[in-house]
């Protein structure tokens, strides 16, 4: 989200005629894009901006003075403490006022703090096509929805990012359209809960049918009516390309009802990885975050998923030492966390955040060695059965589509399996034989000879497409 956010707001900024550097000793003005949803992210920010803070003062007297803005989420949660007590930014800009960046930041000129904080409830930014930080880059983020009405009771998020709205479908087709003129290969639906996306813009397009949950689930607000929903939209976005790559995140379990899971199974360039965020392996502590599921519910989702899309694979997102959470409930997620088999996983600690529920109705009664000792338990039984599934997947063929050159070795290629898994092997000759030299953007199948709990290893045995390998079909 962040990356999408620094995207559509480089793009406003470059139609102002401001340019880029990589050098921060060039910048006139230095943005921070910032997230609230963990109390880590937050002081990252803090120490950054000490960092700037101290360059600034070093060329105030030059001829040209640095500005300091601060973008995002905490721009809207702490922008108290950010232009007040602390005084170290000239410009604050939240989610929803990347438009009015331009004024700000020529305010700033002028020597004044410069704020704009106010939630939309209309704003997408759907007629901004964002700029590609990597423009050789072979996969990109498209933003379908903003905000969020879900309304657990850990998250920051529907205070800091506003009320849940999508973006006009048509929109959204029109820049994978672009993309995919562009060379990228691979596109990610972006939104806070992307899967309960639903484009109501188009007045004939819109029903009296309310939305469909995932057997089981219920949520705090009302169910929308009408409109197109998410299996609308990925249905024609996997159709844009079929050698296009469809992925999205985050989703909530709620919202995938039979219909998108039968899309996810037909469509071949609609990635067999699913992202289920759970949290907790505990019904009591699920009420308490209001989830709006049980474990048995979440496991019945599973069951489902596993059953509808053979070979599928699922991420999720936990968290350790939330309020009131027992050693009983503790050891429930480590159940959980085995029984599913993860392969890819987001554990953290618990944080409390101002504004949110479990700020004002719950105790953050966990000490912070118990949480610290508890999420250490779940990343290690985490990356068991990560390691676990993985190694599953030794001596299979698997479909990767290559980012370049492997971090630790510019002798290796790395890449991502249709279940964003990582590859790492050879820049050798493909087994096969083929003289072609494999190149960042190319789909190659890759045979599986190692795992660890992070990554496979393999060989390559050739250049390939979503539709069959390179001596069935031109790539």
């Amino acid at each position: 989200m962040n990356v999408n956010d620094t995207e559509i707001a480089w793009s406003i900024l470059q139609k102002k005629g401001y340019e880029r550097t990589a050098q921060l000793s060039e910048a006139d003005v230095v943005l921070l894009v910032t997230c609230s949803i963990r109390e880590k992210a937050e002081q990252t920010i803090w120490n950054r901006l000490k960092q700037l803070t101290a360059m600034k003062n070093k060329r105030m007297k030059t001829p040209s003075p640095m500005k300091i803005g601060v973008l995002g989420c905490m721009a809207e949660r702490l922008k108290t403490e950010l232009l007040e007590r602390e005084k170290l930014v000239d410009v604050l800009a939240g989610p929803d006022a990347y438009r009015d960046l331009p004024r700000l930041l020529a305010v700033a000129e002028g020597g004044q703090q410069a704020s704009n904080v106010l939630l939309s409830l209309e704003e997408t930014y759907a007629d901004v096509m964002p700029v590609q930080l990597a423009p050789q880059g072979h996969s990109a983020f498209v933003s379908i929805m903003r905000g969020c009405d879900n309304m657990c009771s850990y998250c920051i998020v529907p205070f800091t990012r506003g009320r849940e709205r999508s973006r006009p479908i048509g929109s959204i087709l029109e820049e994978v359209r672009i993309l995919s003129d562009q060379g990228v290969k691979e596109v990610t639906l972006l939104g806070q809960n992307v899967n309960s996306y639903r484009d109501t813009s188009e007045e004939q397009f819109c029903s009296s049918d309310p939305t469909r949950l995932s057997r089981g689930f219920q949520t705090v607000y009302k169910p929308k009516q009408g409109g197109l929903r998410f299996s609308d939209l990925l249905e024609r976005a996997s159709r844009v390309n079929p050698h296009m790559r469809i992925r999205f995140t985050s989703p909530h379990p709620k919202d995938f009802p039979d219909e998108v899971l039968e899309l996810i199974a037909e469509r071949e360039n609609i990635c067999k990885q699913i992202h289920l965020p759970a949290q907790s392996g505990s019904s009591q502590v699920l009420k308490a975050m209001r989830r709006g599921y049980t474990r048995e519910a979440y496991l019945d989702l599973v069951r489902n998923i596993k059953q509808m899309i053979p070979g599928v694979s699922l991420s999720s997102d936990f968290i350790s030492g939330f309020c009131g959470e027992t050693e009983d409930d503790h050891q429930q997620t480590l159940s959980l966390i085995r029984q599913v088999g993860y392969n890819v996983g987001f554990l953290f600690a618990y944080s409390m955040r101002k504004k949110t529920q479990a700020f004002h109705r719950l105790q953050d009664d966990v000490p912070a060695e118990v949480k610290r000792r508890r999420l250490e338990e779940c990343i290690s039984v985490f990356r068991q059965e990560a390691l676990r599934v993985n190694a599953a997947l030794i001596g299979s063929s698997q479909l990767v589509l290559v980012e370049g050159e492997s971090k630790r070795s510019a002798e290796e290629l790395c890449g991502r399996t249709d279940g964003n898994m990582r590859v790492v092997f050879p820049k050798e000759e493909p087994a096969g034989g083929s003289s072609e030299a494999i190149t960042a953007g190319d789909y190659v199948r890759v045979k599986i000879l190692s795992a660890s709990s992070q990554s496979l290893r393999g060989r390559a045995l050739g250049l390939s497409s979503l539709r069959g390998s390179a001596d069935q079909e031109p790539v």
